[in-house]
């Protein structure tokens, strides 16, 4: 394959990183995402945020027009980049299977398809970097993308990018659900409106008690409102979920608000004996009975056996909601923090 075929190369990886930018631009990225998915603290600047999407664009630009030097340089960059993004996912997804990140926008789960994309991203990056430096200093790749079958390889490899992009397997969807106006008790679901939050029965699966005892998830809940909190250690989004936990508690004293944790009661820290107990799902009975989510989320339980709203994962989404909870039973916002 001659160099100038592989001109493809970075002007596809410039696409890449253009969707991306605009992407982080769109939908912000905060210190909490980067902490998620294992971003090192000392990276974890606000500024570094904020330049994040931008540098990506000022890189496509560099992949595009510029060759020699300059675009040897910018193809290295590019390595990096992609090569800190791979391993950021694969490390991601083997400590946690539930895991997601909001590479392109939205929050989806990081399957074995993501693993791939970022693998073929760093492929393309390598292949910049081993040919980027013959093309001229101004014009690149660009220019370089000749009439001897370059275009039909760039095509192909365009296909194939997009492919990886946009493709998500079934059990891939965003992890952000909508919930709806919670209701606290109520009459069952009757089909509803259209964008109407449609309530189902609460799973009759067990769960453990931080006590040891096992119960019956929709039993439970039959002695009051419950709202779950599915955290876990280790999840950097989960920390500042855990850390309003108290005060979200006085602020929704009608509702016995718990962690959902995964590990038996002795093998996690934040397993609570003091009411409201938290409550353990070792075999994922809960999450499997009701939606895929990412940590940190939510779900509301009613006392007459349905689902009253949720889940929604992350801290953002999951403060809202319990704005959503205690306006549905205060008729108002509650109060701003202090």
């Amino acid at each position: 394959m001659t160099p100038t075929v592989l001109a493809a190369a970075p002007l596809i990886l410039a696409g890449v990183l253009v969707v991306s930018g605009i992407a982080k631009l769109r939908h912000p990225e905060d210190a909490a995402d980067w902490e998620d998915l294992g971003i090192p603290a000392a990276l974890r600047r606000s500024w570094l945020i904020r330049v994040h999407p931008w540098a990506e664009l000022a890189l496509a630009v560099a992949l595009a027009l510029l060759g020699g030097v300059l675009g040897a340089l910018a193809a290295v960059v590019a390595v990096l980049l992609f090569g800190a993004y791979l391993v950021l996912v694969v490390r991601r997804r083997a400590n946690a299977p539930d895991a997601s990140c909001a590479c392109f926008g939205s929050r989806r789960p990081i399957t074995g398809a993501t693993i791939v994309r970022n693998a073929w991203f760093l492929l393309l990056a390598a292949l910049a970097a081993a040919v980027t430096w013959t093309f001229a200093v101004l014009g690149g790749a660009f220019a370089a993308l000749g009439a001897d079958g370059g275009w039909l390889v760039a095509l192909a490899a365009s296909a194939l990018t997009a492919t990886l992009i946009l493709w998500q397997p079934a059990d891939s969807a965003p992890v952000t659900a909508e919930a709806g106006v919670p209701t606290v008790g109520g009459a069952g679901p009757d089909g509803g409106e259209p964008g109407e939050y449609v309530r189902m029965r609460t799973p009759a699966v067990p769960v453990m008690l931080a006590d040891g005892r096992t119960v019956n998830l929709r039993q439970l809940a039959q002695y009051g409102p419950m709202l779950l909190l599915a955290v876990k250690e280790g999840c950097g989004a989960c920390t500042r979920v855990i850390e309003a936990t108290p005060r979200w508690r006085a602020l929704l004293p009608e509702v016995s608000v718990r962690f959902l944790l995964w590990p038996v009661p002795g093998n996690s820290e934040l397993t609570e004996l003091e009411e409201p107990q938290s409550l353990h799902d070792p075999f994922m009975y809960v999450q499997g009975s009701i939606a895929d989510w990412a940590t940190p989320a939510a779900v509301l339980i009613g006392a007459d056996g349905y689902l009253a709203g949720g889940p929604v994962s992350g801290y953002e989404e999951v403060s809202a909601f319990i704005g959503d909870i205690y306006e549905s039973l205060h008729g108002e916002r509650p109060p701003a923090e202090g």
